[in-house]
């Protein structure tokens, strides 16, 4: 979520009144689905629309400055410092082998049962057939490849 503006908050850099307008829809998909109802749902499952959002808007801002080169590094660090981005989530991209990764939960060994990554980071080919998987954290379907 970014950070809220006071006024001693810095303006933000050139290029930020470009990007804004998708900035804000995401911010207002966001509280449309923090306001939704999760009765009859799991746990798990209640977060999984936050998690995509939150995936979404970092992919946004990771294709704008890496892929497209649309923002200054300048206008970048200042959406990671705000919230806009996930810095992590970023930096594992930029890796080989990650460049679809879901979540950071889902590499992490000790959320999951047996100490080994996430079942949606098992490569389709290595599944059995016609079997469907969805990752416990985040609700993903496979983000291997």
């Amino acid at each position: 979520m970014p950070k809220i503006k006071t006024s001693r908050t810095k303006a933000p850099p050139e290029g930020f009144d470009d990007i804004e307008p998708q900035l804000l829809e995401f911010e207002q998909k966001m509280r449309e689905v923090e306001e939704d109802k999760t009765e009859g749902l799991r746990k798990a499952e209640a977060s999984w629309p936050i998690f995509r959002l939150h995936h979404q808007r970092s992919r946004y801002v990771y294709e704008l400055y890496y892929k497209r080169r649309a923002i200054s590094k300048e206008l970048y660090d200042y959406l990671v410092k705000q919230g806009y981005g996930d810095a992590n989530l970023i930096a594992k991209w930029k890796k080989p082998g990650f460049e679809n990764l879901c979540c950071l939960r889902c590499i992490q060994p000790r959320d999951t049962n047996f100490g080994t990554a996430c079942i949606c980071r098992v490569p389709k080919k290595n599944m059995e057939e016609n079997k469907v998987i969805t990752c416990h954290h985040c609700g993903c379907r496979g983000c291997c490849g």
